[in-house]
């Protein structure tokens, strides 16, 4: 997607600060994300990301006294419902949340009442059960349809918890450690879905430790580091060794080919 100058932003977070108990996990954040932008968000553990994310889902919700501004889409103000099936979020936690005897087909579908299985309440229209299908082809998990959650393995249910995303349209895709409990196969398969999904206009962003999950669409990187934008760029400028090894407080080395990169210490 390109970056549209004219849409207002998908994100404007301006002097967010967020405590967790007593401890500072955010400290006066600033970021803006264009709508069509591809980002990638890293940092150390303890840097803040995992914060940033709920507070963008609006989980955590920042310190009121230092005038936050927590807009997306121009709009500050959102039913949770609505903003979540606008930006849809993708973590393991989700994939622990599915019902284990809930089917592929029941968990996608679930995505339209913002549950993690189907329930006798939950009607299914035609035009749900064509946009079940739709996804599940997308992302190559049709054999999925009646497998039901415990007989997948975890590429697999990672699979249709993104279909489960999916399902309305969003507009981004917030995905926290996406490969995390892949092995190489299915997280390299998983990676060529997301390059597919990115083609078709969904806003991808990336919380990760593991830098050969961002795909060569992704044009931005946010650095953390202690609660703060340690560097906010180009992703071929600061995933360097130089930048990297300075966030990390050790020697890094990168390599980068074809637009993905890997680093080690």
């Amino acid at each position: 997607m390109t970056e549209s100058t004219q849409d207002p932003p998908l994100l404007d977070f301006r002097n967010i600060t967020v405590y967790r108990g007593d401890t500072l996990a955010l400290d006066g954040i600033s970021l803006t994300i264009p709508c069509g932008q591809h980002l990638a968000i890293i940092g150390p553990n303890g840097s803040g990301k995992s914060t940033l994310i709920r507070t963008m889902m609006r989980y955590d919700h920042p310190v009121r006294r230092f005038g936050p501004i927590m807009k997306l889409f121009g709009r500050s103000n959102w039913h949770v419902h609505d903003m979540r099936k606008l930006v849809a979020i993708v973590s393991n936690e989700m994939v622990q949340a599915c019902s284990k005897s809930a089917s592929g087909r029941s968990v996608v579908l679930s995505g339209f009442y913002s549950s993690f299985e189907l329930w006798p309440q939950h009607p299914v229209t035609d035009a749900m059960e064509a946009r079940g299908a739709e996804v599940l082809r997308l992302m190559s998990a049709e054999h999925l349809r009646d497998k039901p959650v415990n007989a997948m393995s975890t590429g697999e249910a990672k699979r249709v918890v993104i279909g489960r995303a999916l399902v309305n349209k969003p507009r981004a895709l917030l995905l926290d450690e996406p490969s995390n409990g892949l092995d190489i196969r299915s997280a390299l398969g998983l990676r060529d879905t997301l390059r597919k999904i990115a083609a078709l206009g969904t806003s991808l962003i990336y919380v990760t430790h593991h830098l050969p999950d961002i795909v060569p669409e992704v044009s931005r990187v946010v650095l953390l580091n202690e609660g703060r934008i340690h560097a906010d760029g180009p992703k071929e400028l600061l995933l360097s060794p130089e930048v990297l090894s300075e966030v990390y407080g050790m020697p890094i080395e990168v390599v980068s080919k074809d637009g993905y990169y890997n680093c080690w210490a």
